[in-house]
């Protein structure tokens, strides 16, 4: 938001994991919400999560050449739900039930209208599990105890239609779309792509998200990012925006992947080839563009590395050079992703 209606106000902006397609992004929370509870039968309990993601990692783990549970472009995996669906009259913690398995294609899917376009894009397979992931965010302890249950619910009923009784049993993409955009668009979405006025005068940006980011779909700043380069041009948006996209990062950190770069994780460091922050800085003060960024994965509790891995300005994606050992970076490089 700084960037597209102050870009006077900073000559360089980190933004991680960014909020800004709010009325979309909260009427998928609404969606989501609705795909686990409408249906009693729907809601998918924490138990089952692991099963969900150790069915997700059979499928897609090894699609980048490593098995390691980290997928480096989730958008490559195509895991079918109807895959680990009970058998009739069957209902387990290593299954689910076929009202479960289409609660988890319409997540993984994302909302789409009547006409069949999408809305908002779904969340990505892979990392479902840990402390930061679906069980925190998206399905919850249990039905409607979820994170994203929590924001959809205090923003319809508190800031789009002020009915403190407001249900979301009554709740549709596109009616609530609209009324949220009507009432809320103008404060809280920052979804301009002309980011012409900041790079006038010099601006940085650096964008970052997690692929496996379980309250902000991550395909959204993809989204915004090609926006910007389809308004002005790659030539234009090379000079001042770089996007990474950071593999088994769940929100702003934990989960499978590296989660530590500078400002995002538990350390902060000077040097800019492992800081986005720092690689902001020598951008803006010393005009040297940012190259690869190495992200840190740290034991629990302690500061020992256990693995570290390259953070590739999108459109590259890491690829594993196949040899040597997988949990260190030198042993990858960047080239171009596949879509």
């Amino acid at each position: 938001m700084e960037a597209q209606r102050y870009p006077a106000d900073y000559d360089g902006i980190l933004a991680g994991a960014p909020a800004n397609y709010w009325t979309a992004l909260v009427s998928t929370g609404a969606w989501d919400t609705q795909a686990l509870t409408l249906d009693p039968a729907s809601f998918i309990p924490p138990a089952k999560i692991p099963t969900i993601a150790a069915a997700v990692n059979a499928a897609c783990d090894e699609l980048d050449g490593v098995h390691d549970g980290i997928l480096n472009d989730p958008r490559q995996c195509h895991f079918d739900p109807a895959t680990i669906q009970c058998k009739a009259g069957e209902n387990s913690d290593k299954c689910l039930t076929a009202p479960q398995a289409t609660a988890l294609k319409k997540i993984y899917a994302g909302p789409h209208d009547s006409q069949g376009r999408q809305v908002f894009p779904g969340f990505l397979p892979g990392a479902e599990e840990g402390q930061g992931g679906w069980a925190t965010w998206i399905t919850g302890p249990a039905p409607m105890k979820s994170l994203i249950s929590f924001f959809q619910f205090g923003y319809f009923a508190d800031m789009v239609y002020e009915k403190p009784d407001w249900e979301n049993k009554t709740f549709t993409i596109e009616a609530g779309l609209k009324a949220a955009e009507e009432k809320t668009a103008g404060a809280l979405n920052a979804v301009d792509a002309n980011l012409g006025p900041f790079n006038a005068r010099g601006g940085k940006l650096i964008l970052y998200h997690g692929w496996n980011d379980p309250a902000i779909p991550a395909v959204n700043t993809v989204n915004y990012y090609e926006s910007v380069i389809a308004k002005i041009g790659q030539h234009d948006a090379d000079s001042f925006v770089r996007l990474y996209m950071a593999p088994g990062m769940q929100h702003c950190d934990n989960g499978p992947g590296p989660d530590s770069f500078g400002q995002v994780g538990r350390l902060t460091f000077d040097d800019p080839q492992h800081s986005v922050n720092a690689a902001l800085i020598e951008w803006v003060e010393k005009g040297k563009v940012p190259e690869t960024i190495i992200a840190t994965k740290y034991a629990e509790g302690d500061h020992h590395s256990t693995m570290t891995r390259p953070l590739c300005a999108y459109p590259q994606s890491e690829k594993y050079k196949g040899k040597g050992d997988t949990n260190d970076a030198a042993n990858f490089v960047c080239e171009a992703a596949k879509k």
